[in-house]
């Protein structure tokens, strides 16, 4: 199907839209108008992780396109926890600990839309804040039953594992329906986009503003993006993979997209670039050792989008010097240590991994030692010991772990 809207058009074509409300008549108001739309962010930690990155993509296409892009930012509804797709109640955070994680988090958003303009960021603790518990109740908790929610898969799924559900988190759906029908009262907010695992929150909020503001309003939810081989998208034996620079290295962002899964590599290139739709098919052709040409250009993509065009020169050019013409790059993670520690094994393989940031826990080294994933200079580091004593014949010894992961020790 194609859409009057060259900004549905664009998502569509490029895997965002997995579930909708009446995209017709969307399509119809768009391609005439400019509208606003908006998307919300939980502030549970002082970074977003590239499982928002699709719901930044959306935001940048409809701001791209001359939309009013809004972040919306749950300095609010984070006190209280969402429940969509949580196997758990959430850790209730502080005020003070989610203001400071809105303040490490707002550099992000103008990566992706542009603020100078008309895009905004607001937060919905500035209403939520100041409203009055009876009143809220009388006007808008009657409007949305108990019933339509235990049909939400988010959760059902939470009841069918007989998993605690609270008063506390059934109230976090109200809120976020209420928010669409504040941005679109004072915003002329007309749609709300998500995760699919949003969808039951973004169908109450559409169905609210019909009954309290007496407007239509519509929702787009995106696919939940995993890996080929199931698993959650972002989530390493290393941890998560963050957007915020103080978070993780440019380069260690720029290869966690260098070596994602070839089946992985088309689909992320739709969703995470800005190439042409024209170029993505020519690289998704891309077959057996080819495909790593593709898998450069993808991780070159992200990381200017997420780090800017500087980081992602500078990660290509210490990736092309370390994997491919074997160079020890100076800008590599890397410490210094005196040679005696080394040789009355007071400093060990795992401090210095430690020390390096490359994995972050003991027992984790050792199991990757044991199953041949540690290398020393290139060779396989089989040392029962954990010694480097026998490394000191150099001044720089290289650790690698895996493919991804590379930091230089220094003997002074």
């Amino acid at each position: 199907m194609k859409f009057k809207s060259e900004f549905l058009n664009e998502i569509k074509e490029r895997g965002f839209i997995y579930q909708d409300t009446d995209i017709i008549n969307l399509d119809n108001l768009i391609s005439k108008n400019k509208i606003s739309g908006y998307i919300g962010f939980d502030i549970t930690s002082d970074s977003l992780h590239v499982g928002s990155l699709i719901q930044l993509m959306l935001l940048h296409w409809l701001d791209f396109y001359g939309h009013k892009s809004i972040c919306l930012i749950g300095g609010g509804t984070t006190l209280i926890g969402d429940p969509s797709g949580k196997d758990e109640t959430r850790k209730i955070l502080t005020k003070e600990e989610i203001d400071k994680n809105i303040g490490n988090i707002k550099q992000i958003f103008s990566r992706f839309i542009n603020l100078n303009k008309d895009a905004l960021i607001i937060n919905n603790y500035d209403w939520l804040s100041k409203l009055n518990y009876i009143d809220f109740l009388r006007e808008f908790g009657s409007k949305i039953t108990l019933n339509r929610m235990l049909t939400f898969e988010s959760v059902k799924s939470r009841l069918d594992r007989e998993q605690p559900l609270t008063v506390l988190e059934f109230n976090y759906m109200l809120l976020q329906a209420y928010d669409f029908v504040y941005l679109n009262k004072n915003y002329n907010c007309i749609l709300q986009m998500g995760g699919s695992d949003q969808w039951g929150n973004i169908l109450s909020g559409v169905d609210l503003i019909r009954k309290i503001n007496k407007k239509d309003a519509y929702g787009i939810t995106s696919p939940l993006i995993t890996n080929s081989d199931g698993s959650k998208m972002g989530k390493t034996a290393s941890g998560a993979i963050w957007l915020n620079k103080n978070k993780i290295s440019s380069l260690d962002f720029f290869q966690f997209w260098r070596n994602v899964n070839d089946n992985d590599v088309s689909k992320f290139l739709y969703l995470f670039t800005k190439l042409p739709i024209n170029e993505i098919v020519k690289l998704s052709a891309l077959k057996n050792q080819e495909i790593n040409e593709a898998k450069k250009i993808l991780a070159y993509e992200v990381t200017k989008i997420v780090r800017g065009k500087d980081d992602a020169d500078e990660a290509l050019e210490i990736a092309n010097n370390t994997f491919n013409s074997k160079i020890i790059d100076e800008r590599l993670p890397n410490i210094s240590q005196k040679e005696l520690d080394i040789k009355n094994e007071n400093f060990s393989i795992l401090d210095a991994i430690e020390k390096l940031n490359l994995v972050k826990s003991r027992s984790e080294i050792k199991r990757l030692i044991k199953s041949d994933g540690v290398k020393v200079n290139d060779q396989i580091y089989k040392n029962s010991s954990l010694s480097l004593k026998e490394y000191l014949g150099s001044k720089e010894i290289k650790i690698s772990i895996g493919k991804k992961r590379i930091g230089i020790l220094k003997i002074l």
